[in-house]
């Protein structure tokens, strides 16, 4: 550990007048002194824990200009939007901007006038372009969904490789690095090609633990899906699907149903997914129903859920799906559907990818990690943290806390599979520790002389399909490790060891990937209010939705999304505390000094005409007399 941590006063000046908070968030005080202090980061934080002020605040406090690299256009026009609002100097050069506009940006950027640029990694990365930035003060790189540089993460883009030669190129600058979704192994690559290794690495934990996690086998999946959609009916959502043309057939079908559901997809005009992730983005309760083409740097905060119709890649590309829900820190449901049909899909894919055979080899261990996740025995929130190193204790917001399935004692089937694993060597994957217990004198098994281990044949009773099962269920409770890294083969944990020693039960369901089975149409409980749940009074209700209008309409003027304005918190503090003055009002969360000069008059005169009894024609509003 690195002892305390002292942030200058500058950074929690800057965090105060500019961005309107008066304390940071868990861990963005050690990533932010670090970057002062010219170290090389890699910061693994949760979606939602404020990423991007850790490098937001370093380059208003230093002088010169911070780059940051982000992979998407919406993604850069959402943050420089949000910055301008805020009072900060701030210009992005990308190609949805004319060519008068990126020139404009640049003179700026030259005559020193602007303190962060945004840029794609293929612009950034051109010789031009580099030459450009060598004469200018850059004081600090910052490269935003940085697992796309790992080759082994979920989502490796060719493009972000050229980004590990920026520290030879500009070997006084420091690089830093952010991402929400790395397992260890993606972390481990990220820092040897892009740091060489000498990096402060920040991990700041993966739990996100006001996201309620689902998963169940399809059934019938429309019936499952519109059940679901009518208890978050006037909620915001995003549905994923495998294929462009299952997102026509949703929206459709949703919207068949009185849901104002859009598609988007990479097969549509670019004008018409613009338009429809625009109206995501501003207006409320509208559903998007999408491919993984959506959602890479969506940061939309009142998103209500997440519903994934088929399988994701891995539990990465899962971790990332959800994670854009429940930004604002209020419940939010992460619901997944899966199936066999999934499953062989998910291999297909796999095996079409055009790229060597080790790539393709730790991709279906990814995968099954994920169907471990999905056939969970218990907590289902400890086995999709143990998946990313971090040790958890049981949620009670996940389906299997909150609907606890009936579970076998599978001890005695357990040790034969850590008798197995030990006594193969620990590396080997499923498929030949099942091939052991069943007795199949495979080439390999008798190659290796394993068909004499005294465990050879154990397990004939189980087919082969039910010993995979409770080899992923192991594996999602933790008395297995996946070897992602290599070569995907078991080793035994702690937890496993214990269980060997005669220390422990391992408890399982019934494999639940089987075609055609039944779902239960129990509705799974609810959990008890959180305590961070905020329940209005009618009054402050009232107030609260005429303040959503004022934001939109002041959104739509500017053409941003209507959390550019004020987030939600802000709003709800505004309806509880009904500020009247612009002294009262600066104190809201989340407004800082532009922000109060920007919109304080136009919220203040809403409310005080609210707050007075009277509305815009004249007519009692009924606010009179509210209290605090």
């Amino acid at each position: 550990m690195h002892g305390p941590v002292t942030v200058p006063e500058a950074a929690k000046r800057i965090l105060r007048e500019v961005f309107g908070y008066e304390t940071f968030r868990p861990g963005q005080e050690s990533v932010i002194s670090a970057v002062l202090s010219g170290h090389n980061i890699l910061a693994v934080m949760p979606t939602g824990a404020g990423k991007s002020l850790c490098f937001q605040i370093p380059a208003l406090v230093m002088d010169g200009l911070t780059v940051v690299v982000s992979p998407l256009v919406a993604l850069m026009q959402d943050q420089v939007a949000a910055l301008r609002i805020t009072g900060v100097a701030v210009d992005s050069i990308n190609s949805a901007n004319s060519r008068s506009e990126n020139v404009d940006a640049w003179r700026r950027v030259a005559a020193g006038r602007t303190r962060l640029l945004y840029m794609a990694p293929e612009r950034l990365m051109t010789e031009r372009m580099i030459a450009a930035l060598s004469r200018l003060p850059v004081r600090l790189f910052a490269i935003d969904e940085a697992h796309c540089i790992s080759q082994w993460g979920p989502a490796f883009r060719p493009e972000y490789e050229e980004l590990c030669s920026l520290r030879e190129l500009f070997p006084d600058t420091p690089v830093m690095a952010l991402t929400a979704t790395a397992d260890e192994v993606t972390r481990e690559d990220i820092a040897e090609r892009m740091f060489s290794g000498s990096a402060r690495t920040f991990v700041l934990g993966f739990n996100r633990p006001n996201i309620k996690l689902v998963v169940e086998p399809k059934d019938n999946w429309k019936k499952q899906l519109l059940d679901f959609m009518d208890r978050h009916r006037g909620e915001s959502g995003i549905v994923y699907c495998l294929s462009r043309r299952k997102t026509e057939e949703i929206a459709g079908l949703l919207s068949g149903h009185g849901i104002d559901a859009l598609p988007y997809h990479a097969g549509m005009d670019q004008g018409m997914r613009e338009a429809h992730q625009n109206d995501f983005m501003t207006r409320p309760g509208i559903v998007i129903v999408a491919t993984i083409a959506f959602g890479m740097g969506i940061d939309k905060p009142d998103v209500r859920y997440v519903f994934h119709t088929d399988l994701p890649g891995s539990v990465e590309a899962y971790y990332q799906e959800i994670g854009r829900a429940g930004r604002d820190g209020a419940p939010a449901e992460a619901h997944m559907l899966y199936g066999l049909a999934d499953i062989r899909m998910r291999r297909l894919f796999i095996e079409d990818e055009d790229v060597g055979e080790e790539r393709k080899r730790r991709e279906h261990h990814r995968l099954d990690a994920l169907l471990g996740y999905c056939d969970a025995p218990t907590c289902r929130r400890v086995a999709l943290l143990s998946y990313f190193g971090e040790q958890a204790q049981s949620c009670g917001n996940c389906d299997t806390c909150l609907d606890p399935k009936e579970l076998k004692d599978g001890t005695r089937d357990a040790l034969k599979v850590l008798s197995a694993v030990e006594r193969s060597g620990q590396r080997f994957g499923a498929a030949h520790v099942v091939d052991i217990l069943r007795g199949k004198a495979s080439e390999k098994v008798v190659r290796m002389g394993h068909d004499r281990l005294p465990v050879f044949g154990a397990g004939t009773g189980h087919g082969e399909k039910q010993w995979r099962s409770l080899i992923r269920q192991m594996v999602a409770a933790n008395f297995l490790r996946l070897d992602i890294a290599g070569f995907g083969g078991l080793a035994i944990s702690g937890k496993g060891h214990s269980l060997l020693h005669g220390d422990g039960v391992f408890r399982y369901r019934e494999d639940r990937v089987v075609a055609g089975s039944s779902v239960s149409t129990r509705k799974i409980r609810t959990r008890s209010p959180r305590q961070s749940e905020t329940v209005l009074a009618g009054s402050q209700q009232e107030l609260l939705d005429a303040l959503k209008e004022l934001r939109l309409q002041l959104a739509q003027e500017r053409g941003v999304p209507a959390y550019v304005v004020f987030h939600d918190r802000s709003l709800m503090e505004m309806a509880i505390r009904k500020p009247r003055t612009e002294e009262e009002f600066a104190v809201i969360h989340g407004i800082g000094e532009a922000k109060l000069r920007k919109f304080a008059e136009p919220f203040l005169e809403l409310m005080n005409r609210k707050l007075s009894g009277v509305d815009s024609s004249g007519e009692s509003s009924g606010f009179e007399g509210s209290g605090p």
